[in-house]
Parts: structure tokens; sequence; C-alpha cells
């Protein structure tokens, strides 16, 4: 396995996100690309001391920008969606 760093790149707090958080003990994450679910999960598991229940993942694509006259493409990169067991939870702000 990779080392955790590698699988798991940041925390994404977004309105959806922290919408997704209160409804229910779901994380997002922003993840390496070529991670599956399995290492994911273990990656959490690991360096959050929680137990996973489910993991989504989706692909976002990069969007076309305009630099100038010239055309360019921001990267291609993977979101998951960590669901974790009840009375689990991850605080990455500590307040």
């Amino acid at each position: 396995m990779k080392p955790l760093h590698q699988i798991i790149k940041r925390p994404l707090v977004t309105e959806k996100s922290t919408l997704l958080q209160e409804a229910g003990p779901v994380v997002t994450l922003e993840v390496s690309l070529d991670a599956n679910k399995i290492e994911i999960k273990k990656a959490v598991e690991k360096a959050f001391d929680v137990k996973v229940k489910n993991v989504n993942t989706s692909l976002v694509a990069g969007k076309v920008k305009r630099f100038g006259k010239n055309f360019g493409k921001r990267s291609n990169w993977k979101k998951a969606f960590v669901t974790l067991e009840e009375g689990s939870s991850i605080d990455f702000f500590g307040v």
C-alpha cells in the first residue's frame, strides 16, 4: 500500500460537504487519481483512527480556463465520500 499522504490529499470543505457531514457521518476528501476504494478505506481508518462503513468515489473533470488568448485545462481529480460508522467522527479544525 502507498503511504497515506499519497492517497489522501486534503479534506474538501464546501457547502455540500458541510451539509452531508451534518446530515450523517460523511466526510469528503480529495484523493489520488489512482487510489481505489479499498485503499481509501484503509488509509482513512489508519490516519484518523475511525471505522469506515462505505466509500463512494467520483472523478471530477478539470475545467478549461482561458489565460489571455490561450486556453489551458486544469487537471482532473478524484473526490471520495467516506461514510463513517455510527459514533465515529473526524474533526479537521478541532473547534
